[in-house]
């Protein structure tokens, strides 16, 4: 049996990269994990976050049949495992244990070291893929296997890969209601300041993280109408329930919310980035390009918002001059810094090389060198 060592941007591309080794053992290694943890809840581009969260969703599913530290088998065949970096073991000169793509190298150099035939690490960073050649390790690359037009990308496949018929999440949408209602009703049974303690700790441990951060914003909103951290909190939970699901109306709501914290705060940013997103999910497109060239003016290296932007004339405008100028100044903005920023490098550069080829098969090539970072 062969062995793969998965890169984090390859997942990334593709989670289900996790699957799609029926002849092989696959190996993660532990620094991915981490760098998947850190990304899922961080503020970038809501796909790529969405795509955070499905590797963890995989991986909780299979943690269920087995110890993932020891190996799991895999549903359509294979064999995966967690492998953590054994600091006593060599580590070859020229690698970092302070460095997360080095420490994933280390995981596959010790792999081989350990006498596994046929190993293969599989990443889509050039850096990685040349240093891994620099110790005689064998190296593939995987391309994103997301498949079909944005839409399908972006609203149908949340539902795909959740696994959520609607008719469940139907239910779960009326759920919550009755517990937003019932909150409300809540206000006039108890004091100012803990009307949350009236909802009960069982009924509120069945909700998730982002129901139980909903429910409390609303009703601190309904005994104070103008607690701005609690708009911004319902603000948020709505953007990440969106993303969960692909319910537009989610996205509705959220700007609802931002837009009065906004009213307060013009100035943030951060807020305001978030704002844009959740227009050009609702189809808004000029408008998120309104708002998100508002952030630019006023913090001109804002990353997200000039990821963000490249998606907007990308997805939204098929304006892929100006989509690939933006990757191209992101790839800029995120040349050097931590593992976090390096995916959004990576990301920024596959988007450059898709624009590219989607405007050659337009008509309309570049006239700018895309991917030249």
């Amino acid at each position: 049996m062969r062995t793969i060592v998965l890169d984090t941007n390859v997942l990334l591309a593709d989670p289900d990269t996790l699957l799609s080794y029926p002849d092989a053992e696959v190996l993660l290694p532990e620094t991915v994990l981490g760098e998947i943890d850190k990304l899922k809840t961080s503020r970038v581009d809501p796909e790529l976050r969405f795509r955070g969260r499905e590797v963890s969703r995989i991986l909780f599913d299979l943690s269920e049949s087995g110890n993932l530290l020891e190996g799991v088998d895999l549903p359509g065949g294979g064999r995966l495992r967690i492998a953590p970096l054994d600091n006593d073991a060599e580590i070859p000169e020229g690698l970092s244990t302070r460095n997360a793509d080095d420490r994933i190298l280390a995981v596959a150099y010790q792999a081989c070291a350990a006498g596994c035939e046929g190993l293969t690490l599989v990443t889509n960073d050039l850096n990685m893929l040349l240093k891994a050649q620099t110790f005689k390790i064998e190296v593939e690359r995987r391309e994103d296997a997301t498949d079909g037009t944005w839409a399908k990308r972006y609203i149908v496949r949340p539902f795909q890969r959740y696994k959520i018929p609607l008719a469940i999440l139907a239910i779960a949408i009326a759920v919550f209601a009755g517990v937003v209602a019932f909150a409300v009703y809540s206000t006039n049974l108890v004091q100012p300041g803990t009307v949350v303690s009236a909802v009960p700790d069982e009924f509120r441990d069945q909700l998730s993280a982002d129901l139980r951060t909903l429910l409390d914003g609303l009703v601190t909103l309904e005994a104070d109408a103008n607690d701005f951290d609690a708009m911004k909190s319902v603000a948020n939970a709505y953007y990440n329930l969106r993303d969960q699901t692909g319910n537009v109306s989610y996205a509705q709501r959220a700007i609802t919310y931002y837009e009065r914290y906004l009213a307060e705060y013009p100035e943030d940013v951060s807020v305001r980035t978030d704002m844009a997103a959740m227009y050009f999910y609702t189809g808004a497109t000029d408008r998120a390009i309104q708002e998100t060239t508002r952030v630019l003016e006023i913090e001109p290296n804002h990353i997200q918002a000039n990821f963000n932007l490249g998606i907007f004339y990308w997805r939204g405008r098929q304006d892929f001059e100006a989509a690939a100028l933006q990757f191209t100044k992101v790839g800029e903005l995120t040349a050097d810094g931590d593992a976090h920023t390096q995916l959004i490098h990576q990301e920024a550069l596959s988007n450059i090389e898709a624009v590219k080829q989607e405007a050659e098969e337009a008509g309309q090539p570049l006239s700018i060198t895309g991917g030249s970072i």
